[in-house]
């Protein structure tokens, strides 16, 4: 017998307000696994028609898996989130595009008919856990020259895209990163971001205990002007800066996911559906392009164009490598459908966290959006990869019956 797919929806996402990393930072003495922790009992509260029982799997990505972010982190954020011990969870890893994967591989099993709900997130507190912390690259990478060796720095693999597209100068890649900060910022005013966020209760042994409301990162009012002067970190006279790139952040992100049917049974509103994904690898030492290829991928194998697709989260580890993707798509470096709410440049990247992030915004847009009907969340990963996810609005007037309850496949095709 051979299970037929079934339909899988996103039907809520949350993420804690991003810090700074580092001792500064408002999470520099609070635990990673108590960030995602607090993600888990948001979406348990803000969906309290799901039985916690009813969860099937929880799945937690997070690109270093040791001290507090180790140990099985999905089995025990699970745990400490209160959810029943029956409820299984698993840890996960694709270095930025974590919480990416934690979504596609749970929504595979819901497809296949292994689950009926999932939680799925990721975190990453890189004031603890600094990139590349603990790693011991095996010396055959470079010795036999299998990747080149700024293919293990990520700002340096920015600055290879640079080399390896000119036209894609440092006055652009600050001119985006200035729209990126004016947008997150038009976003806050107009209370949009602050739906998504969960707070959270911070403490430090000297400055004693916090709340954590809005997002550390962003510097509203940054100008181009004002990112010109800043040095190159990772090249002489380069063209990656503090300013164009995504910052060193902690945060955590989760969603629920289900099957369609069940998410109605349980009351629970789907607000878009998983239409296709893919990942893809490319050359590691400009591993910013990997959204190109991952995003053709995912559109061929979904019999979709680009020019289906009517809204973008695209991840912004660096304006480069976002500009890449624009350009090789045709898209102008200012389009409306981009990153409507700026992104990882103003927002920060705790990098296994933030393709939730990238899903619960669009899914945001796709609410204000009736009139489009698919999305795309893409990122690059480092050591060479992308991972692009295809999404389809329940508001689009041809959604599927997945997106109206009550109704069956039959009655919607007729």
């Amino acid at each position: 017998m051979h299970p037929t797919t079934r339909d899988v929806v996103f039907v809520d996402g949350v993420r804690t307000p991003f810090g700074k990393a580092g001792e500064k930072g408002m999470y520099a003495q609070t635990r990673a696994d108590d960030l995602v922790v607090r993600c888990i009992r948001g979406l348990l509260e803000r969906n309290p028609g799901l039985p916690p029982e009813r969860v099937d799997e929880v799945a937690v990505a997070a690109t270093t898996q040791t001290g507090d972010q180790g140990l099985t982190i999905g089995r025990t954020a699970s745990l400490l989130a209160g959810l029943p011990k029956s409820v299984p969870g698993f840890a996960i890893d694709r270095m930025c595009a974590g919480a990416m994967t934690a979504v596609t591989t749970t929504a595979s099993g819901i497809g296949f008919g292994a689950y009926d709900v999932a939680i799925a997130g990721g975190v990453e507190h890189m004031g603890h856990h600094p990139m590349g912390s603990g790693v011991d690259p095996n010396p055959r990478f470079v010795a036999e020259k299998i990747v080149d060796p700024s293919a293990l720095v990520m700002g340096a693999t920015a600055e290879n895209l640079h080399d390896r597209f000119p036209h894609l100068t440092r006055e652009r890649a600050d001119a985006y990163a200035a729209e990126s900060q004016a947008r997150l910022a038009a976003a806050y005013e107009a209370g949009k971001v602050q739906e998504g966020l969960v707070t959270m209760a911070t403490r430090h042994a000297e400055r004693g205990w916090g709340l954590a409301t809005a997002d550390e990162p962003p510097r509203p009012g940054t100008t181009v002007a004002d990112l010109a002067g800043l040095r190159t970190p990772f090249r002489p006279h380069g063209r990656v800066t503090a300013g164009n790139a995504a910052g060193l952040n902690d945060g955590a992100t989760a969603c629920l996911l289900a099957e369609a049917t069940t998410a109605h049974e349980l009351g629970l509103t789907p607000r878009m559906r998983l239409v296709g994904y893919a990942f893809a690898g490319v050359d590691p030492e400009v591993m910013g392009v990997g959204p190109v290829p991952a995003t053709e991928k995912a559109l061929r194998r979904s019999g979709l164009t680009i020019d289906d697709i009517g809204l973008f989260e695209v991840n912004e580890a660096f304006a480069v490598q976002v500009l890449a993707f624009l350009d090789h798509f045709g898209i102008a470096d200012d389009d409306p459908r981009v990153n409507p709410w700026g992104g990882a440049i103003a927002v920060g990247h705790p990098l296994a966290s933030s393709g939730v992030r990238l899903m619960s915004q669009l899914a945001a847009h796709f609410a204000e959006h009736p009139e489009v009907r698919y999305g795309l969340t893409t990122m690059c990963i480092g050591i060479g990869m992308g991972g692009s996810v295809i999404w389809e609005n329940p508001h689009h007037a041809e959604a599927g019956a997945w997106a109206r309850p009550g109704t069956t496949s039959e009655e919607d095709a007729a």
